[in-house]
């Protein structure tokens, strides 16, 4: 009995050596992960970009660093900033020299007084919603691109914060409103915006805000405002898609998806407000009588006369047909 006692014994001492020979194996390759986790092979295999293994769920989640990172703040920094202070100092710069030389666009005849309907509650309230969300999404998204350049330095920090702040919620929020304003603007106006010969015609003559005195004629929409139209559903409609695409991250977007769409919205949007600088001109100081339109719905006979004739008489010959038709069933 005593003798298989201690030979139970001693195999249990032999078998312990195994065992804390793993342990101390196992403690040994701890270290030495640890070791080259913190070494320089590592650090280069991040710094590369590399993928590695991690309890976190979602896209892009063993990725430690976007390495394309650098290389987009290179491109917004030294293209994308730039370019656009160029757009929009061009734009500013070339209606300023053209008011100078041209003056305001005058109306040749005076008022008649007879006002003709050109735009209904709905388009005006459809216009205005859209072009006041644009010109805020303009100023916020200025800021949030050059503001640490003019108002930072200026700024006190609790007011540069407020600032910046203000800036990005409403850029992201108001964005969304935005894309459906536009989306029902070039809905309902398309009809009126397709380029035909009359508009071939119009642009040959100056487009009427020459002063060579030509006016040439036009109709519902001049070539110019169409053009606008077509910037607006092209151009505007690539800063709509990208913008979404930054503002809603939930679509499996890699990092690298999020930066082109920030370069490519970037320059899309400053040519679009560089653009919309020339529209607001003609709409407001360089042409007389044009803002009266959007702002009540009418336009005096002898401004539509001089700027849409061809819509003008369609309006006037449906009115006219309408009246006979009146007096007809008047008759009968």
């Amino acid at each position: 009995m005593l003798r298989t006692l201690l030979a139970m014994l001693v195999v249990l001492f032999m078998s312990a050596f195994p065992v804390a020979h793993a342990q101390t194996d196992q403690s040994a390759n701890q270290q030495q992960e640890k070791l080259m986790l913190g070494g320089p092979e590592f650090w280069t295999e991040v710094r590369d970009g590399d993928s590695g293994f991690t309890v976190a769920s979602g896209n892009e989640a063993g990725q430690l660093i976007n390495v394309n990172g650098q290389r987009w703040r290179e491109i917004r920094n030294q293209w994308v900033s730039p370019l656009g202070l160029t757009f929009l100092g061009v734009s500013a710069a070339s209606l300023l020299l053209f008011y100078l030389w041209a003056g305001r666009i005058e109306l040749v005849n005076k008022r008649t007084g007879k006002k003709v309907k050109r735009w209904t509650p709905f388009e005006r309230a459809m216009h205005w919603f859209t072009a006041i969300t644009f010109l805020i999404l303009g100023f916020t998204g200025i800021v949030l691109l050059y503001g640490r350049h003019f108002i930072k330095p200026v700024a006190p920090d609790a007011l540069w914060g407020s600032i910046i702040y203000a800036s990005k919620v409403s850029h992201n929020y108001l964005g969304p409103l935005f894309v459906l304003g536009l989306l029902c603007m070039l809905v309902k106006w398309m009809k009126n915006n397709f380029i035909n010969k009359v508009d071939i015609e119009w642009f040959k003559q100056g487009g009427g805000i020459l002063p060579n005195g030509k006016h040439p004629d036009a109709g519902f929409c001049n070539g110019g405002e169409k053009i606008w139209f077509w910037l607006l559903a092209t151009v505007g409609v690539v800063v709509c898609i990208t913008g979404l695409v930054m503002d809603f991250p939930i679509f499996d977007q890699t990092r690298q998806d999020m930066q082109i769409a920030n370069v490519i919205h970037g320059i899309a949007s400053l040519g679009l407000l560089a653009a919309a600088f020339g529209h607001i001109y003609i709409g407001t100081a360089g042409t007389e009588g044009a803002f009266e339109g959007m702002a009540t719905g009418y336009v005096d006979e002898a401004w539509a006369k001089q700027h849409h004739k061809l819509w003008l008489d369609e309006v006037q010959n449906g009115q006219q047909d309408a009246t006979e038709a009146t007096k007809k069933q008047q008759h009968t």
